[in-house]
């Protein structure tokens, strides 16, 4: 199975790259998301350490079972060969519904097929107030309009 753009990446590619990875996460579908990797992708996310597509897709359903009105944006910070860095934000509601917002870099390594083969993410999170939300569009895709990270400050 071949997932375009391949590497080695351009500017424009890993931008592209990112924007695919933040519409599958913003779907909130764990099978859909967990068809970006390879079968037996490794990742790290926090202190969890992951290994192959179902224990992915086991992960992304509890996550989102928790992480309620999920709403995510990723930006690329560098790239070279197969590898890509981004940084992201996200925010999301508990079940009791106090808000969160939570910053992390993710570094990801390709195959020659564009399926990620590797994903090691840093998170931190903060509490805040729903006023000071800044991802407010519609659950699903960000609108192309919205603005990014850098465009919001953070």
């Amino acid at each position: 199975m071949s997932r375009p753009p391949l590497p080695p990446f351009t500017d424009a590619t890993a931008a592209e790259k990112a924007r695919m990875a933040e519409d599958a996460w913003n779907s909130r579908d764990p099978a859909r998301v967990a068809m970006a990797y390879t079968p037996d992708s490794l990742w790290r996310n926090r202190a969890e350490f992951l290994a192959g597509r179902p224990a992915i897709e086991a992960f992304l359903a509890r996550k989102w079972a928790r992480e309620l009105d999920y709403r995510l944006i990723k930006e690329v910070w560098a790239h070279a060969g197969n590898r890509i860095a981004v940084r992201f934000a996200y925010e999301y509601r508990d079940d009791s519904g106090h808000w969160f917002r939570a910053h992390g870099n993710e570094n990801w390594q390709f195959d020659a097929d564009g399926l990620m083969e590797r994903r090691i993410a840093s998170i931190n999170e903060h509490p805040i107030a729903d006023r000071d939300r800044k991802f407010r569009w519609p659950l699903g895709r960000r609108p192309d309009d919205h603005p990014g990270l850098s465009e919001l400050g953070l």
